[in-house]
This record gives C-alpha cells, structure tokens and sequence, in this order.
C-alpha cells in the first residue's frame, strides 16, 4: 500500500492538489510549483492531457515528483488509448514506484488543441477501475497471467452536483464494487451540496475528497459556469471577486471557508489551484490546518 493509501485509512484529513504537465519537456516551473507545496499536501495528482491539450505524460511527471519526496497520483484516462496500452502504462508506472492512480473516462478531443484526433474509448472509468484492480489480482483483461502482481490506490471521480444525482451514487457504488478506494469529486462552490451529497452517500465508506478550485477572478468564475459541466459558482461569489481590491486574497479567503464548512462531511479536499500554487499554503493555514500537515 502506498503512503497515501495508508493515510487514507487513518481518519487524517487529508489535502491533495494537482498539476499539468507542461506542453514541451521544460519542467523547471512544475517542478518549482511542487516546492511551494512540499509539507502542505499529502499527495499531488499529475493530469493527462488535461482538457485534451496535449502535453508531456502524467508518468514521466510522477517519476519526478516521486524523486523529490512528494506522493504522486496519476490520472489515467480511456480518451487516447485501447486497452493494451492502458494496462501497459499501468504496469510501467508501478515499476516505476507509482501506486496512486485516479481512474476516468476523459475529455473528448474536440475541446482541446488536437480537434481532429480520433478518440479511443475502448475503456471508460468504472471499466479502467476493474482493469487496475485485474492486474492486482494477477490476470490482464484478457485472462492472461502476470509474472508479478502491482498494488495499487485505486481513486475514482464523482460529481456531487450531477443533475440525475440518483445515477451518480449508483455509479459510484458500481465503482466502489470494482475496486474503487477513494474518490475526488468535482468542484463545489456550495457546502450544503456537499453536505447533502454525504448524506445522500452515507451508506458508502470509501473516502471522499471534495474538488476545491481557486478563484482568480470574477471572469474564471463566470467561464467556470459557462464552460465546465456540473458547477455552479453562486453569484455572491462572484460578486465577491468583482469587488475584492486584491484578488488572490479574495480566492483565498473563499476557498478556505468552503473548506472550512466541508470539514465532517468528506475525509480531505482536492485544491485545484490552476497556476496559483504558491497560495496553497495560505489556503491551508486560513482553513486552519496547517497544523496537522
């Protein structure tokens, strides 16, 4: 089990964030990013061409994080690659040291900066959920026996504010029955959705992180609502932003009072700080847990 999976059975609560791979081979401002947060988080997921904007591989970036210390998950998605590839990449990351994963289906192509690609498909997130927890077992997908068998953290997304939310839960009890072992939802800008989504959820023990973005403006936020299916950003928040004389202390402050009124309702919160990593400290400190870091 991974250092992450360990916390993840302690009743710590816990912090992740993420990062995007750069778009050519010049790590210097990720690697940099990750400084900023050393000590602060407990684990950093690594996007796989995020938005289908093609950019340097989620492993590659792990691989470098894991050398400096800091606890990597990497997003695994079913757009670009057949299974084969899928359950390839699974192993090499493993072998690499990289035991975190987040299991999703993906962005289609047409919304990022390669429109013309084909997407693939050929596994979507419940399915890359089994495929993992397969090859844990010591068999492919096609039944094929594995020399040595990887352990893995499986993770999972869900969307606490998912027009059917009845569909929702059932998808994640289905992803919890296929191996699932924690999950990290969608952006919430709102504590009482999530407060409703735990009870909703009750039945269902795995541990849940609730996606906390950073606001920069008033504009993001507006784009936010406009452009990224299944948030909702209140308007008072975004009148806050409007007004506010400095905004990376307005974001601040708004993240870190969500965060704030989510503590009891979910076991941590994913801080997707979208460039603005060296205020993730603040972030955490405002919401009054720096201390358990």
């Amino acid at each position: 089990m991974s250092d992450f999976g360990e916390k993840l059975r302690s009743d710590r609560f816990l912090i992740t964030t993420e990062l995007d791979p750069p778009k050519g081979v010049d790590v210097k401002q990720v690697l940099e990013s990750v400084e900023q947060i050393r000590g602060v988080i407990d684990a950093c997921n690594v996007s796989d061409s995020h938005n289908s904007i093609m950019t340097t591989g989620a492993i590659s970036l792990a691989h470098l994080l894991l050398d400096r210390g800091i606890e990597p998950i990497v997003h695994v998605t079913g757009r670009d690659r057949n299974r084969i590839a899928l359950q390839a990449d699974l192993l090499s990351a493993y072998v690499l040291g990289i035991k975190n994963i987040l299991c999703m289906t993906g962005d289609p192509p047409g919304a990022g900066d390669h429109p013309e690609a084909k997407a693939v498909f050929d596994l979507y997130g419940i399915d890359l959920v089994k495929a993992a927890r397969s090859l844990m077992g010591g068999q492919d997908l096609a039944g094929n026996q594995l020399s040595r068998v990887p352990q893995f953290c499986i993770g999972a997304t869900v969307n606490p504010c998912a027009p059917d939310l009845a569909r929702e839960v059932h998808r994640m009890e289905q992803k919890v029955e296929a191996g699932a072992v924690f999950f990290q939802s969608q952006a919430i800008f709102d504590a009482e959705t999530i407060h409703k989504f735990a009870a909703r959820t009750e039945h269902i023990k795995t541990p849940v992180l609730a996606g906390i973005i950073l606001l920069k403006s008033a504009r993001m936020a507006r784009s936010l609502n406009e452009n990224l299916p299944g948030v909702h950003i209140p308007e008072e928040l975004i009148s806050e932003m409007e007004k506010a004389e400095a905004r990376p202390k307005q974001g601040v402050e708004i993240a870190a009072r969500i965060i704030r009124k989510v503590i009891g309702a979910v076991r941590g919160v994913h801080i997707m700080a979208i460039g603005w990593e060296r205020y993730i400290p603040q972030v955490v400190e405002e919401a009054g847990l720096l201390g358990n870091r």
